[in-house]
């Protein structure tokens, strides 16, 4: 036993030595090219499902919030046993370690559960109270009840690709990523339209291509958790509930499953605002989420390279990397948003065709792509802020600025403005909530953040 946590210590070592830009790179970049890759396969995906046709594609951008609930529940889980996992790290804590890591498996498999019983009873009712178009009621029920019952892949690779991340093996984590999104690209051609002698299945063959992609990402990460990991001992034997450990990883899980779920109210909400206007504004609404997140995922993949970082050296009481860390990440953060917004504003109609959009799709989606970018420029603090938020245990902190966000200032806005009768005023709603959200993210990172590192030993100055 000793000599094994030697080796843990020694692993988890350079996450308070190593120099943090060089720290930040290391577990990052293999993060940021998995969640670029991941973002270009959901992009490839919803690209073979407009040629279907763009009833499918729409069908698609409403199964949206329910694919975000399930999500939800799996991310709160998740980002509760990282944060945990990385703090009881810091404080050399490897019994907590050892049980946090068994209890996240355990609750995915109960997460899981739970959403058969979603995609099977509610998914018809759901399709049914935002649209009467029957052609998409039945793309949608199709979908969804393929995509939440046989969800256990999703569950588990990403609790198990997080743990990965969670102890600095990001690059596992990219693996297992990669995998996936490869998959579902190849698969996806061939299941949706026959191909190479396979039966042509429609909606059908995506949300089973889905599946299977993320069933084999579970089994890598599983495999690399096993055999790469020597932060984590993976193994249930003797394994018995520990309520306290659940308390721990809730703390902060619970707030961002909550705040999760105020993401999927919002979604189902603008579906219900935009389609009183079109189809075609809820599609553009889906294409939208698709697009961006090529970038914002890149920001979510310094997030999870910081929080580790963050969160071993809270639990070690190192104030001054912890902000540190902060301060890089949102230049880093910040990179990929500009980039984002000059992107969005030059070339909206050539992202648009991607999705086989006609006229009226390219000429209204290209005025809401130039609007809704513009919130890219403040959108990098506000993440970077929350994932700050989490990593020191302080998941309510997040829960109350996303709702503040999408419930106090997006969708007020969204229905005011829709009331004017032109959709390219309800765009602006993007722009308006980001700079809420940011004020509030402002105020509780400076007045709480750094209140809460007063009693740390080491100075709290930024590297210059």
């Amino acid at each position: 036993m000793i000599r094994k946590n030697s080796k843990k210590e020694l692993s988890a070592h350079r996450m308070g030595t190593m120099d943090i830009h060089r720290l930040l790179i290391t577990l990052s970049v293999p993060m940021m090219t998995s969640m670029a890759v991941q973002a270009l396969y959901n992009i490839v995906d919803s690209i073979y499902v407009s040629h279907i046709d763009t009833k499918a594609l729409a069908a698609v951008s409403l199964a949206f919030p329910l694919q975000s609930l399930m999500h939800a529940f799996m991310n709160g889980t998740c980002i509760g046993v990282n944060s945990y996992l990385s703090r009881s790290l810091g404080a050399k804590d490897y019994s907590a370690v050892r049980k946090t890591a068994a209890h996240g498996i355990m609750l995915c498999i109960f997460a899981w559960l739970m959403f058969i019983g979603v995609g099977l009873g509610f998914g018809a009712t759901y399709f049914k109270a935002l649209t009467n178009d029957p052609q998409i009621i039945q793309y949608g029920i199709t979908y969804v009840q393929i995509v939440l019952p046989f969800s256990i892949g999703s569950f588990l690779a990403m609790m198990t690709e997080r743990m990965l991340a969670s102890t600095g093996n990001t690059f596992y984590a990219m693996i297992a990523q990669v995998s996936g999104a490869v998959t579902n690209t190849i698969l996806d051609p061939l299941l949706i339209f026959g191909l190479l002698g396979f039966p042509k299945m429609g909606m059908a063959g995506a949300a089973i291509a889905t599946v299977i992609a993320q069933s084999l990402a579970a089994v890598i990460s599983l495999y690399f958790n096993f055999t790469r990991n020597k932060d984590i001992d993976l193994s249930f034997k003797g394994f018995r509930v520990d309520f306290h450990i659940i308390k721990k990883i809730y703390q902060v899980g619970l707030p961002s499953m909550l705040m999760n779920s105020v993401d999927s109210f919002m979604f189902y909400s603008m579906n219900k605002i935009l389609i009183g206007f079109s189809t075609v504004a809820t599609t553009i609404f889906g294409v939208y989420y698709k697009l961006q997140s090529f970038f914002f995922l890149p920001v979510y993949g310094v997030n999870y390279g910081m929080i580790p970082i963050i969160g071993y050296n809270y639990g070690a009481r190192n104030g001054k990397r912890v902000l540190d860390t902060v301060h890089i990440a949102i230049r880093y953060a910040m990179v990929f948003m500009t980039l984002g917004f000059a992107v969005f504003m030059l070339f909206p109609d050539k992202m648009l065709t991607l999705f086989n959009a006609d006229g009226e799709m390219i000429k209204v989606g290209s005025v809401a792509l130039r609007i809704i970018s513009t919130h890219f420029l403040l959108a990098g603090f506000c993440i970077i802020f929350l994932a700050v938020f989490q990593a020191i245990g302080n998941g309510t902190l997040s829960m109350v600025a996303t709702a503040m966000k999408h419930l106090l200032f997006r969708l007020p806005s969204a229905y005011f403005l829709a009331s004017f009768g032109d959709v390219n005023l309800v765009w602006w709603c993007w722009l308006i909530s980001e700079a809420g959200s940011l004020l509030f993210c402002s105020i509780f990172y400076f007045h709480i953040v750094k209140k809460e590192m007063k009693s740390f030993p080491l100075p709290q100055t930024a590297e210059s």
